[in-house]
């Protein structure tokens, strides 16, 4: 190896060109180019020849003198006297100040963050607006108060249960929801290198050994629903209150369809085939996340022909049932004002779907899954369902008929019921 006289000055390692010059007890100056300079120093450990870089070579910020070089490669020589491998020694320190910086970095990220970083992720896939909006306002209720400046790594059972616990009996769906919630951004952070060891937001072997289970604090309170043999009455009311307005054909055309609210009031000009008498609600609206076809009787293609009539402007894709903001629909609140202008303030939209489905048990012969299909409900059991293919739609379309013709008759009387056979 080229070497200039008996070892290295400051001058020398200015002027050396491109190669290895060698300064003295392994210390070499390697130059790649003129602008490429660095410090090796050769050595050998456990019988094995290595060599560790000591930095660029130079004078100017962040460059390593020749006087800098000589103090490293001795410390590293004390190092190898001692029977340590230097670059084992660096590597391990390299990891522990990662770790260490890892570690603040942790601690400076709250829980608050974390649920702000994790709603952020997933929203995307949260079709329902008013279910995005619950997850912020839960947390930042429930949760937030309590540590949500906390570094999340720190949030633990104690936290848990100052938060769960006053819920629990007053409150618990809500604490049910927010548990889950908290346990999600809990394991995102966990995920995310955030925290470690298991998370205190669980239920199973966790806090079901704190908390009573929900089904022993409170009974499931369904949607309130009105009893199926009211329902003409009810639809003759409704007509003779809420005559023209857009609500109550929402509210009409909700009950002769059995469909969610929110999937009417998103309905769009667009999704309707009048000629077919159907309505395609895309799989965006729906819950089961597909497109569901519905087969309109005569009296929901009459409830749209009012609508029709009603509608201003051009717009051949716009709300079926237009809410007054340009360019919005109706908003559920809408439907609720309806019954609730009706005097029947104890019933929810909702409930008209139990109604449907009770008469359907109660005073037809339709078989249980058409029903169910008309509800656009899913087939549970997953074998069934990989082997069925059809939508049921004819004999929907029946069922539908027959339950627009008994909205539109008188109330029977309860021993006068007489069972709707189905056809075909």
């Amino acid at each position: 190896m080229p070497k200039l006289g008996a070892g290295l000055t400051a001058a020398k390692v200015r002027a050396a060109k491109p190669g290895r010059w060698t300064d003295r007890d392994g210390l070499i100056l390697y130059v790649r180019s003129p602008g490429a300079r660095f410090w090796l120093l050769r050595y050998s450990h456990g019988g094995q020849r290595r060599e560790a870089g000591l930095g660029r070579a130079g004078e100017g910020p962040g460059d390593v003198t020749l006087a800098e070089a000589r103090r490293k490669a001795a410390e590293m020589r004390r190092q190898i006297k001692n029977g340590v491998d230097p670059l084992v020694a660096r590597d391990a320190e390299a990891a522990r100040q990662k770790a260490e910086a890892q570690q603040a970095a942790a601690v400076a990220v709250t829980f608050r963050d974390v649920a702000e970083l994790y709603i952020g992720a997933h929203e995307a896939a949260w079709r329902n607006p008013k279910h995005r909006a619950q997850w912020r306002n839960t947390l930042a209720t429930y949760a937030f108060p309590l540590f949500g400046d906390l570094p999340v790594g720190r949030v633990g059972t104690g936290h848990l249960m100052a938060c769960l616990e006053p819920l629990w009996v007053a409150k618990p769906e809500t604490a049910s929801r927010v548990r889950g919630r908290i346990e999600s951004v809990l394991d995102y952070a966990t995920t995310r290198g955030w925290r470690a060891g298991e998370n205190p937001a669980r239920w199973r072997g966790h806090l079901a050994n704190l908390l009573p289970a929900r089904g022993k604090v409170a009974r499931v309170e369904h949607h309130a629903a009105l009893p199926w043999r009211e329902m003409g009455a009810f639809m003759v009311a409704l007509r003779e209150r809420e005559t023209g307005s857009v609500a109550a054909l929402a509210l009409t055309f909700t009950i002769l369809t059995a469909a969610r609210s929110g999937e009417v009031l998103g309905a769009r000009w667009g999704e309707i085939d009048l000629a077919e008498a159907g309505w395609a609600v895309p799989g965006g609206r729906m819950k089961a996340g597909r497109e569901h076809r519905v087969p309109l009787s005569g009296a929901a293609l009459a409830v749209l022909r009012q609508a029709a009539a009603l509608r201003s402007g051009k717009d051949a894709d716009g709300f079926v049932f237009p809410g007054q903001r340009p360019g919005k629909g109706l908003s559920v609140m809408a439907l609720a004002m309806v019954l609730r202008r009706m005097g029947r303030p104890e019933l929810t939209v909702h409930g008209f779907r139990s109604a449907f489905r009770d008469w359907c048990a109660e005073a037809t012969n339709f078989d249980r899954d058409t029903c169910e299909a008309a509800l656009a409900h899913t087939i549970g059991n997953k074998v069934e369902a990989a082997y069925r293919r059809g939508d049921l739609f004819d004999k929907r379309r029946r069922l539908m008929e027959a339950w627009a013709v008994f909205c539109a008759a008188p109330t029977a009387a309860a021993g006068d019921v007489t069972p709707i056979r189905a056809a075909g």
